[in-house]
C-alpha cells in the first residue's frame, strides 16, 4: 500500500501539470486560428511541434544543444565552487562581509550581459565568452545565499559542536554546511537560472554558440515556428539542470 501511494503521489503532480499544458496547448492553438492572437507573433503550436523533426534534421539542433549544455555545465560548476567558497569567507570574515556584502547585492541587478565587448576583447569571440559573462553574472545569488545559509544555522547545533570539542573545520563540515544545503541550493539553482538566461542571450547577441545562435538565425529568417520549438529546446536545457540539482541534492543530504 505504501508503495502504491508513494507512486500515486507522484503521477498525480506529473498528469496534472501534464493536462494543464495540453489545456493551455488547445487554448492558444484555438485563439491563433481565431484571430485573437497575432499569428505573426504566435505560430500555431500544432505547427511549433511540426518543425521540431526540421530543426533537428536540419539545424544540426544535436551538436548545439551540446554546446549549450557544455557551456552552461562549466559556468555551473565554477560558480558553484567559487560563490560557495566565497559565501564562506564572508561568513568566516566580518570585514570582508561588511566591505562587500552591499557591493555584491547591487552586482546581482546589474544587467551584466550589456558588458559583452568587454569580455569579447579579452577571451574573443570563443565559448569561454559566453561561459565567463554567466559566471559572472551568476555568481551573487550563490555567494548571498551561501552566507544566508551559514548565518542562519540555529546556534544550539553549533553550541553542540563546541561542546564535542569540535574544529573550525570539523565544524563547518559536520555542522554549518549540512544545516545550510538546502539555503545554499537555492542559490545555486538561481544562478543556474542566471547563467542559462545570460548564456542564451550572448550567443543571440553575438551569433556564436549554441542554441542562441540557433534561435538568432532562424528569427532572422523569420521562421517563427522553428524560432519558438528551438526555446522550447533552451527550455529543455534548464529543466535537465534543475533535475540534475535535485538529485544532487538528495544525494548530498539522503535522510531528507
Amino acid at each position: 500500500m505504501t508503495t502504491r501511494a508513494s507512486i500515486g503521489r507522484r503521477f498525480v503532480p506529473v498528469a496534472f501539470g501534464t493536462a494543464c499544458l495540453l489545456v493551455l496547448f488547445v487554448l492558444v492553438e484555438a485563439l491563433v486560428r481565431i484571430g485573437t492572437i497575432n499569428p505573426f507573433i504566435v505560430p500555431l503550436p500544432s505547427e511549433i511541434v511540426l518543425s521540431f523533426k526540421r530543426i533537428v534534421v536540419e539545424e544540426k539542433i544535436l551538436p548545439r544543444f551540446l554546446l549549450t549544455c557544455g557551456e552552461a555545465l562549466m559556468a555551473s560548476l565554477m560558480l558553484s565552487v567559487a560563490g560557495i567558497a566565497l559565501g564562506v569567507l564572508l561568513h568566516r570574515k566580518r570585514i570582508v562581509r561588511l566591505a562587500t556584502e552591499t557591493w555584491i547585492a547591487a552586482m546581482a541587478s546589474a544587467p551584466i550581459v550589456l558588458m559583452y565587448p568587454l569580455f569579447l576583447v579579452i577571451f574573443g569571440r570563443s565559448a569561454w565568452t559566453i561561459i565567463m559573462i554567466a559566471f559572472v553574472a551568476a555568481l551573487p545569488p550563490v555567494i548571498l545565499k551561501t552566507l544566508e545559509g551559514l548565518s542562519s544555522t540555529r546556534t544550539v547545533l553549533i553550541n553542540v559542536g563546541r561542546s564535542f570539542n569540535l574544529t573550525p573545520s570539523q565544524l563547518y563540515w559536520k555542522i554549518l554546511f549540512p544545516s545550510s544545503l538546502p539555503t545554499i541550493f537555492v542559490g545555486v539553482r538561481l544562478g543556474m537560472i542566471f547563467a542559462l538566461i545570460n548564456i542564451v542571450g550572448v550567443e543571440f547577441l553575438i551569433n556564436f554558440g549554441g542554441l542562441g545562435q540557433l534561435v538568432n538565425e532562424l528569427s532572422e529568417r523569420y521562421d517563427l515556428p522553428g524560432t519558438y520549438a528551438a526555446i522550447c529546446f533552451v527550455i529543455m536545457v534548464s529543466v535537465m539542470f534543475f533535475i540534475a540539482t535535485e538529485r544532487i541534492e538528495r544525494w548530498l543530504r539522503p535522510g531528507s
